[in-house]
Order: structure tokens, then C-alpha cells, then sequence
């Protein structure tokens, strides 16, 4: 879907630049599309900016990535694209870096985390333009009935689902490690169990003793005995555990923000708490972000800075925020939601936001070990499975990917 905001480019002889931009469609119906959001930012804009103008072209999740990647082959870059990932450009050398583009205030006011998670060799190409966090759900309704309290620890997750089972509740504890989103499952688990998928020099360490005690944790304590639900983790997609959790089938799922608000529709009590881990809660939670940047082909360095001080204000990015359940990048525009009430079923989610762990987004590896995830980590917590062999196989696809960079 494509909507031009202004013209039909730059005006001939004014001096007039036209910024071409091509950004996500975060929308699930007709009536929440994220045109009308680029619509009121592109007006917004060229009214306190003469002489700028804004396309905007709005593509949906599914193509976006793609028509971005064939656009930029083709010699055709957009200024600003907001995507899922920024790393291959940076190392092409096809992006302006933050400091080129954004005022000292702006480019501060990203949180710490994000500008970690935007960096390529320490420099920031990557600008944050929305964040989500995840925490354990789970429904208060099925817990209550069992006298279950919320789980703390791993054993808790184990008992709760095995007395779950027993009270015939179809999933004790959702697991999708199917192709959908499975990294962010495995993450999140790796991280309750003290692992992750880079060490601390930002290394891959996917195999390590941590995430192997994790995934064999997983497999005897929830897969083997039949506590994760019909449906085996490894064809389970993400999608398919929050619609079973939206109905009231699901004790307990890892979930974000947009679930809770779908699933409180469909009169779900919703409980949520830190992931635990295996002797209390999880310290970190695992973050979620997408990213926008600014391309260097059309040499509008100037202007893209501009429009990116201007997107970056709070009334902008909180209502982008606001409208699909998201969390906000920047420091100003998350204690503004945390003071403000109206948006305290968020606040649990704002929390964990500044100590979340992100993927290693800088690396350009990164999307083929994210493929490998995806296609083997449901293997290994199959019957007769090897946790152990599965994590090394998939650091092997890293590390090969990441030699090839």
C-alpha cells in the first residue's frame, strides 16, 4: 500500500528537496494501519519545515524488508526506511551514522540499551524507532482455580504446569519454538538461565554450558512430560500460542504487550511477572526493537536530520507507541508514560525495558544464525533429542556466517 503524503517530488528549480520514505505497516486491520500515523508526521513536518517534503510509502511486515533490499540493489534507496534490521547497509557503507544526522539532544535521549543494540563497530547507524519487552503471562483465572500462585523459579513453572495438566488445561505452558519466532523464545529462556547468544565481548557463545543446562532443562522438566500442550515446540509457532491464550486454553506463555491487551478482549485475566528463572526471577528480560536509518544515495543528510528531530519528539514517538501497544526508545517519552496512569498496564513492560538484552543486531550474521534458530532449535527438545547438539550445530551456522561477513 502506497500513499504519496505531498507532491509528487522535488519542485523544479525552488530548491525544494522531497524525502522519500518507506516504513512498516504495524497494523492488524483496515482501521489501525500505520498510514494515517506518517500522514499527520509527514503534514506535521512540512509545515515547520518549508522546503522539505515527505512520500511515504507504507508496506506491510511481510514484504517490506525485501522491497527495501531490492530497491537499494536497484540504485534506488530511499532517504529513511523503517525496518527490522539496519546491520548489512552499515557495512555497505550506505548509511548516514547518528551523529552525521540527529541534533546532540535527540541522539542522547535514545535509551543506553538501544544505542548498543544500534551499533555497528561502536558507531550507531541504527536508530530505534520502537522497543517491546517480554514477561511471563499467565491466566489468573486457570491459577485461582488451581490455588497456584505466580511462578518465581523454573520448579515453580514445572509444578504449576504438571498441577495445570491435571485440572485439564490444554497448554500448561505454550512453548513455540516453531519457525515463526523461535529466536526470541530461545533468548528469552537463554537468558533466565543465565546464557544468551554472545558473550561478553559480543562474541557468539550459543552452545555454551548455560544454554545447553537451559534446553535440557526445558526438554526432561516441560517437553517429556507433556506438560507444553498438543502441539509439539518445535511446529508450535508464536502466533498460533497467543490466539490458545486469547481463548483461555494456556496457563502459562511468554508474551508481549499487544497479546495482554487481545487477550483482556476475550476476558482473559491476565497475569504478569518477570521470567523466572532457575532460583528466582530473571534479572534481565529480552528486548525487541526495529529500527529506522537514514541512506546516503540521494545526499539529503541535512533534511533527513531535521525529519529525524522532529519523529523523535515525545508527542510522536508516544503516540506511535500508544497506538499498537508498543514501548517508546527514548528516555523523555518512557517516564512520561510511566507518570502517567493511563498507560499503567504498560508500566510493568516500561520497567524491564532499560535492562533488557537485545539480539546482536550489529552483526550482519545475525540473520543467518537467527534462520538457523528457527529451522533446528525445536529439534532439541524432541524425543531423543540432543540440546547439546543442536546448540552446536546452530553455532556453527553463526560462526560460519559471521566468517563470511
Amino acid at each position: 500500500m502506497t500513499a504519496t503524503l505531498s507532491g509528487c517530488g522535488a519542485s523544479g528549480g525552488s530548491g525544494d528537496v522531497t524525502l522519500k520514505l518507506v516504513a512498516a505497516d504495524y497494523g492488524t486491520s483496515a482501521a489501525n494501519k500505520s498510514d494515517k500515523y506518517w500522514d499527520d508526521v509527514a503534514r506535521g513536518f512540512e509545515s515547520s519545515h518549508p522546503g522539505i517534503k515527505v512520500d511515504v510509502t507504507v508496506l506491510p511486515w511481510t514484504d517490506i524488508d525485501r522491497e527495501v533490499a531490492k530497491m537499494v540493489k536497484d540504485g534506488k534507496a530511499p532517504d529513511i526506511a523503517q525496518i527490522g534490521a539496519y546491520a548489512d547497509y552499515a557495512k555497505a557503507g550506505k548509511l548516514y551514522s547518528a551523529d552525521e544526522m540527529l541534533s546532540i539532544p535527540t541522539q542522547a535521549n535514545f535509551l543506553p540499551k538501544l544505542i548498543d543494540a544500534g551499533q555497528v563497530n561502536r558507531i550507531q547507524y541504527g536508530l530505534p524507532f520502537v522497543a517491546s519487552t517480554r514477561l511471563l503471562f499467565y491466566n489468573k483465572k486457570l491459577f485461582s482455580q488451581a490455588g497456584l500462585d505466580a511462578p518465581e523459579t523454573w520448579s515453580d513453572i514445572a509444578s504449576d504446569a504438571a498441577a495445570l495438566k491435571q485440572r485439564g488445561v490444554s497448554y500448561p505452558f505454550a512453548l513455540p519454538l516453531g519457525p515463526e519466532e523461535s529466536q526470541a523464545e530461545t533468548l528469552m529462556w537463554m537468558l533466565s538461565g543465565g546464557g544468551g547468544y554472545t558473550d561478553e565481548v559480543g562474541s557468539y557463545d550459543i552452545a555454551s554450558e548455560e544454554n545447553v543446562k537451559t534446553f535440557d532443562w526445558l526438554k526432561s522438566h516441560l517437553v517429556d512430560k507433556g506438560l507444553v500442550g498438543p502441539v509439539a515446540p518445535g511446529k508450535l509457532n508464536r502466533a498460533k500460542a497467543f490466539e490458545e491464550f486469547s481463548k483461555g486454553k494456556v496457563g502459562m506463555l511468554n508474551g508481549h504487550p499487544t497479546l495482554m491487551e487481545e487477550a483482556q478482549k476475550q476476558g482473559v485475566q491476565v497475569g504478569m511477572v518477570p521470567l523466572p528463572g532457575e532460583n528466582g526471577p530473571t534479572d534481565g528480560s529480552m528486548g525487541v526493537a526495529d529500527w529506522i536509518m537514514g541512506f546516503k544515495q540521494n545526499d539529503h543528510r541535512v533534511e533527513i536530520g531535521k525529519f529525524f528531530d522532529y519523529l523523535f519528539t515525545d508527542k510522536n514517538v508516544i503516540e506511535f507507541a500508544d497506538m499498537y501497544d508498543l514501548l517508546p526508545p527514548t528516555n523523555s517519552a518512557s517516564a512520561a508514560m510511566e507518570d502517567d496512569a493511563k498507560y499503567k498496564p504498560l508500566h510493568q513492560f516500561l520497567a524491564a525495558l532499560p535492562e533488557s538484552e537485545f539480539y546482536p543486531f550489529g552483526k550482519t550474521s545475525w540473520a543467518a544464525a537467527s534462520e538457523s534458530i528457527k529451522e533446528n532449535i525445536g529439534k532439541a527438545v524432541e524425543p531423543g533429542g540432543s540440546p547439546r547438539s543442536v546448540l552446536e550445530r546452530i553455532a556453527r551456522d553463526a560462526t560460519q556466517a559471521e566468517a563470511a561477513e
